[in-house]
């Protein structure tokens, strides 16, 4: 197995793999949760990584979230590097080699782990470990204080991030620099750009669940009504799909076409720079450009759950529709709902707010701490790499950081292809070898910087 930066690259892999192999599996529900996945995860780290273990706190939050604490020369200021042991659920028949067997599929630089959690959050959580131990062993003394914080349920409630967070806040820890997982080393992502680029959140979408509900007195479906809770239902969702919300050029965003203008070919690098000038029309243009760049530039919608009758021959008294909304940065959970009711319009149908929160605070692209990522980036992944700033698609635990710093950011330490992207979340879930080892660097890199 290649070595990467004096790490032992095949101990750091078999105790990936061997943590991959627990099924520490979340659920909306957590009566269908088994916590014993999750217990035999937190006993394996410590048997795992003695070094870390003999050096750094350790508190157990919330039930199953970990807390470490590195003390360096310093408390003011410390680095607060994240992660989460929860994976979401699979359907093993759909995956091409076992889910939770991370097994090594190929060799050279094609090797890649298949397993659920390799990437979403598994690859990063065990990454900063390997960086940790190694460090540890090798004596080094953090300048300032590290803490490391994984959550246990970030893909559903995140309520143990959230504990993580008022406990540090009782202490008075105020976080110089917070790291999470978000956007990866990307190619192509942006057209006309033909370097690959570290993309870091700086700011994450906020999320919202709007209910969606149509009610009717029911009866046989022998007869049903000339226009039953169903199809009004249906239509509602319809007039939501056709009224997208509008597009804009958050400035994120912004920062992102200008960071990358340089970068550019052709005469989108005069369209990136100046984008005072082409900045409508670039929203207008990049929904057409794939799902990723229209969430770039709107607020997005989308019908997920739906439910009706209990049986296939009885009218729906209720028909329901969940509808996940993401808020791009400007826009807000009341904005949101206005918008929603105007695109139903139809009394009969009811608009509710299960859950929301607005768009996180935009983190600085620029000073100490952003400069800290870009070169840790640049010595552990590539100098060719170009780090920018954009908005992060997804919600993650680091939301709730945002009210102990100002520097919260949002980044997974791989080059990762559009067909590994596409499978976080779904079947066949997978990383490189060399690239999940080159990760590794990265964190080391960091917090020898911190």
């Amino acid at each position: 197995m290649t070595e990467h930066s004096d790490l032992p690259a095949d101990v750091a892999l078999e105790r990936f793999r061997e943590l991959l192999r627990i099924p520490t599996v979340s659920h909306a529900d957590q009566a269908d949760i088994d916590w014993a996945p999750f217990d035999e995860f937190l006993a394996a780290l410590v048997r795992l990584y003695p070094r870390t273990h003999a050096v750094l706190g350790r508190e157990v939050i919330a039930g199953h979230s970990l807390l470490y604490h590195w003390s360096g020369a310093t408390s003011a200021d410390p680095l607060v590097l994240m992660a989460h042991l929860d994976v979401v659920p699979v359907a093993p028949e759909e995956w091409t080699h076992p889910p939770f067997a991370a097994e090594i599929i190929g060799t050279g630089e094609d090797a890649e782990i298949r397993a659920r959690g390799a990437i979403d959050d598994k690859g990063s959580l065990v990454a900063i470990l390997e960086a940790v131990e190694h460090l540890v062993e090798s004596g080094h003394a953090p300048a300032r204080d590290v803490y490391l914080s994984f959550g246990h349920n970030e893909e559903t409630a995140g309520d143990g991030a959230q504990e993580i967070v008022r406990v540090l806040q009782s202490r008075g820890v105020r976080p110089g620099l917070v790291l999470d997982e978000g956007g990866a080393v990307v190619d192509g992502v942006v057209p006309g750009v033909t370097v690959p680029t570290a993309m870091v959140g700086v700011a994450e979408r906020g999320v919202m669940t709007v209910h969606l509900t149509a009610r009717e007195a029911g009866g046989h479906a022998s007869t049903p009504p000339v226009m039953p809770a169903t199809v009004r239902l249906a239509r509602a969702i319809d007039r939501v799909h056709r009224r997208p919300f509008p597009t804009r050029i958050a400035p994120p965003v912004r920062a992102l076409f200008a960071t990358l203008a340089p970068h550019t070919h052709g005469p989108l690098r005069w369209v990136f720079a100046h984008l005072a000038v082409t900045g409508p029309l670039l929203a207008a243009v990049f929904p057409r450009l794939g799902p990723e760049m229209n969430a770039l530039v709107r607020t997005t919608a989308v019908a997920t759950e739906l439910s009706g009758a209990p049986a296939e021959n009885v009218l729906a008294t209720t028909a329901r529709a969940s509808i996940n909304i993401r808020l791009l940065t400007g826009d807000t959970v009341a904005s949101a709902e206005r918008h929603v009711r105007r695109a139903v319009a139809d009394p009969s149908i009811e608009v509710d707010v299960r859950h929301g929160s607005d768009p996180s605070p935009v983190s600085p692209w620029q000073g100490e701490p952003w400069r800290r990522i870009a070169t840790a980036v640049a010595s552990a992944l590539g100098e060719d790499i170009v780090t920018t700033p954009y908005i992060q698609l997804g919600a993650s635990d680091s939301r709730w950081f945002t009210s102990l710093s100002a520097h919260v950011y949002r980044f997974t330490p791989f080059h990762l292809t559009r067909a590994e992207r596409d499978a976080l979340h779904s079947h066949n879930e997978r990383i490189r070898v060399d690239v999940w080892l080159r990760g590794i660097g990265f964190y080391r890199d960091l917090i020898r910087a911190s």
